[in-house]
């Protein structure tokens, strides 16, 4: 039997501000989510973070709950069902948040009889606080079993052509429907700090506006690099025109210097400029969540139509859709080599 482990960041087990104190403790307490020292990261996170914030992530949470409870887990449930049935009996699928529940731990114990177990952190681009967390949390605890599993390892899949005629796949109708002035792609941010250091060179990254305009060997491990070709790669299955289509980066959080343009600053700036129809993708995230459907969905449509906006239309995330389907059960089979 062949195990496969899709990791997803996480989500809180309800809505509630003690729930989501509890998520966000353990997100916020990962030195590789908020890579400072110890002591200056305990005293943030316990005195400046958790008295205040999890009240206002709760309302956002609120807005997003459906009746299967959080979105991401429903999603990437179905996800992983989807994926069992293409693969076949040979395969194992088991799903596993970073933070919260289910637990990696969990899964790992429910794959204990697997000959090997492939390992899917969902996040398309490699960045050292999402794949990188993930990974080290895999191997940490499999490094504790008796008989360690033989761990195959998929790592940043922006450039997987499945994976982006997916994404091409779930914004055609949106884009054909909504026949927009201007596509934004907005992708999660990073501090500044942490994208530098995925620099191998220490030559290229953030030195110039133009930085990221190509892709190769000298940036191809820089997060926001692999960002801005995910969005030229699906921008080239869509037919955009270089001028019809902007990246961003969204879910900033706190003073330090986060990579740019932000994604609320952006839409804010297009409605002003004219924009009225803006259609927006947000292809770091493979499942819709909290930061999709409120933080886009909800907060800058508001914003947008505020400041004269016609319509913002989200596009809905690859979720279970069968392109996305069939991509990761592609890649597993590749890297099981089965």
């Amino acid at each position: 039997m062949i195990g496969v482990l899709l990791v997803n960041l996480g989500t809180p087990d309800s809505p509630d501000p003690s729930a989501v104190r509890r998520y966000l403790r353990e997100f916020l307490s990962d030195p590789r989510v908020m890579d400072i020292g110890p002591v200056a990261r305990w005293l943030l996170v316990n005195l400046v973070i958790l008295p205040t914030r999890p009240r206002t992530s709760a309302a956002a949470y609120q807005k997003i709950w459906t009746e299967r409870g959080s979105p991401l887990l429903a999603h990437t449930r179905d996800l992983a069902d989807a994926v069992a049935a293409a693969l076949g009996e040979r395969f194992a699928v088991r799903v596993a948040m970073r933070y919260g529940r289910p637990s990696i731990e969990t899964a790992l114990d429910e794959l204990g009889g697997a000959d090997r177990i492939v390992v899917l952190p969902l996040f398309p681009q490699y960045s050292s606080a999402s794949t990188g967390s993930a990974l080290e949390r895999v191997m940490r605890l499999a490094a504790t079993r008796d008989v360690i599993p033989a761990l195959r390892v998929i790592g940043s899949f922006h450039e997987d052509p499945g994976t982006l005629d997916a994404f091409a796949a779930v914004g055609r109708p949106v884009i054909a429907e909504t026949r927009p002035d201007h596509v934004l792609f907005s992708f999660h941010g990073l501090p500044e700090r942490q994208v530098l250091r995925s620099d191998g060179t220490g030559r290229t990254c953030l030195r110039t506006d133009a930085c990221c305009d190509g892709y190769g060997a000298e940036n191809r491990r820089c997060y926001r690099a692999s960002c801005f070709e995910t969005a030229r790669q699906v921008a080239r299955r869509l037919d955009l025109a270089a001028g019809a289509f902007s990246v961003s980066f969204q879910s900033r959080l706190g003073r330090t210097r986060w990579i740019e343009p932000h994604t609320d600053v952006v839409v804010r700036d297009l409605a002003r400029t004219g924009v009225r129809r803006l259609v927006v993708f947000s292809p770091s995230f493979v499942a819709d969540c909290v930061e999709t459907l409120e933080e886009l969905g909800i907060r800058a449509r508001d914003d947008f139509a505020r400041l004269g906006g016609a319509e913002l239309r989200l596009v809905p995330s690859l979720n279970a859709t069968p392109g996305w389907v069939e991509a990761v059960a592609r890649m597993v089979r590749d890297a099981a080599g089965s």
